[in-house]
């Protein structure tokens, strides 16, 4: 009887302890999940803070290109035109040879001035995507780059595509002037092609060409250098859009690659 009674309460103690170490497990799970939760709380509003404060620089760098586009388009274009109807009003039979030439010079120069401020402030302007959409507008500004020069630019973008976000085509938008100009400046590449596919409503935007392209490890490394300004833009425009941007340098081509999911919720 008593070593019954023994096992019995040896019996009720290992259970009590397996309860006890239960309830402590359970406890420590629970706490945790807890703890697990509120990291993952705190880093989404991370990025939602940070994407708060892209999208605000963002905004505020758009208004900046329009203030200056409208400066140069309404002041500084209507004195170039002004200045031309005045070079114009002089009699130019009443020049010698001399001044004829000066005067022919003068006017080219004048010509091409204001063909350059009226596209400068085309393509700091936003209104351009809203009147021809991202391809029309892709091929444009390419077009205004190579025209007149020894390079040669093609595009091949995809006609499925659509742009559904005004903001996110300005992003991309902006992504190609910028490395574009990038390219021309510091690859000296003699061919450029932009291309693009849109397939599972993913847009992959290819920049092409046969100059020093940068790989990616350099591209990770010149975003963080206070010289490298356009490249952090990129990045930021690329987070905001929860897209991905690959670089690639080879022997004889280079080439950038935009990924961006086409319906998002900036």
């Amino acid at each position: 009887m008593p070593q019954q009674v023994d096992l019995i309460l040896v019996s009720i103690g290992i259970i009590v302890m397996l309860l006890l170490f239960g309830s402590v497990f359970y406890s420590f799970t629970i706490t945790q999940k807890k703890k697990l939760k509120h990291q993952q709380d705190i880093q989404l509003l991370r990025e939602n803070q940070q994407n708060q404060l892209i999208e605000a620089a963002i905004r505020s760098e758009e208004s900046v290109r329009h203030s200056i586009s409208e400066a140069l388009h309404d002041e500084v274009g209507a004195i170039l035109s002004s200045s031309k109807l005045h070079l114009q009003a002089i009699k130019n039979e009443s020049l010698d040879d001399y001044d004829k030439e000066l005067y022919k010079k003068g006017k080219l120069l004048l010509d091409e001035g204001i063909q350059k401020v009226r596209g400068i402030s085309h393509n700091l302007h936003s209104n351009i995507l809203k009147e021809l959409g991202l391809n029309e507008a892709v091929s444009h500004f390419i077009n205004n780059v190579c025209q007149g020069t020894i390079l040669k630019c093609t595009t091949a973008l995809d006609e499925n595509y659509l742009d559904t976000n005004a903001e996110n085509a300005m992003s991309l938008y902006r992504m190609v002037q910028e490395l574009v100009n990038n390219i021309i400046k510091h690859a000296h590449a003699k061919e450029i092609n932009i291309s693009s596919t849109f397939i599972n409503n993913q847009l992959a935007l290819t920049i092409q060409h046969d100059g020093v392209g940068l790989s990616q490890k350099q591209f990770e490394a010149f975003r963080y250098n206070k010289e490298g300004l356009g490249l952090k833009n990129i990045q930021n425009r690329v987070i905001l859009l929860r897209g991905r941007i690959e670089f690639f340098n080879g022997e004889k081509s280079s080439s950038i690659a935009i990924y961006v999911p086409a319906k998002i919720t900036v």
